[in-house]
């Protein structure tokens, strides 16, 4: 059996010449899996290196539904889905909901499609960590997905880890456009962590200083 431990530390580290030099010598690690139960291309993608993802497709890995919908493979989803209606309201194994994924990573054809075939816009991931498509793609900064979701009745204000919330997270991370936006549709801007951390303090204590001089604006304090 390969030794998978140096390929996955090099899509960890982001190192694509060593990626693909390991898969010219061992073609199957493509397909291997880590210690933790994630895919290589899952693991790139879960890391944030999109290059690498895109040279495990360019070495024709096989996808399964939830690895498909990460990759923002939409003909592959399509191609899965297409028969099986309801798989589109499925879990990857490591409890995220596929909408949720498509959220996340940014892929609004492939949440778009999933929603048509009857994926729940406010289903919650079963891994412990609340997470929903919304917070997903407001943690990842994705304005239009953020959008389209709230325009699909995505909840506003679902509350989850230490108390966070959707506008909470905008916030903290800095993304002005989605907090209006989350603002318009319903967001309680009186929210505030377990901790006691409000709106106003998140943005302040992050440096987001336009985030916090429109919530100012709009009247709130710390």
């Amino acid at each position: 059996m390969s030794d998978t431990k140096p390929f996955f530390q090099a899509i960890q580290e982001g190192n694509s010449s060593a990626v693909e030099t390991l898969l010219a010598a061992d073609p199957s690690l493509a397909s291997s899996i880590n210690d933790r139960g994630q895919s290589a291309i899952l693991a790139a993608i879960y890391s944030g290196k999109t290059s690498i993802r895109d040279l495990l497709l360019a070495h024709g890995v096989q996808l399964q539904l939830h690895e498909a919908v990460a990759a923002g493979q939409l003909d592959k989803v399509k191609s899965l889905v297409g028969r099986r209606s309801e798989l589109a309201r499925s879990s990857s194994p490591d409890g995220f909901p596929l909408l949720a994924l498509a959220a996340a990573f940014g892929h609004l054809n492939v949440a778009q499609y999933l929603f048509s075939h009857g994926a729940d816009v406010n289903a919650v991931a079963s891994n412990g960590s609340g997470y929903t498509a919304l917070t997903g793609a407001v943690a990842a900064g994705h304005r239009e997905i953020v959008a389209w979701l709230l325009e699909k009745n995505a909840d506003a204000n679902h509350r989850y880890g230490p108390g966070y919330s959707p506008l909470l997270t905008a916030a903290a991370n800095g993304h002005l456009e989605i907090v209006k936006l989350l603002l318009n549709h319903g967001a309680d801007p009186a929210a505030s962590t377990h901790d006691g951390q409000t709106v106003l303090r998140l943005a302040e204590s992050r440096g987001h200083h336009p985030v916090a001089d429109f919530l100012r604006s709009r009247g709130l304090s710390a």
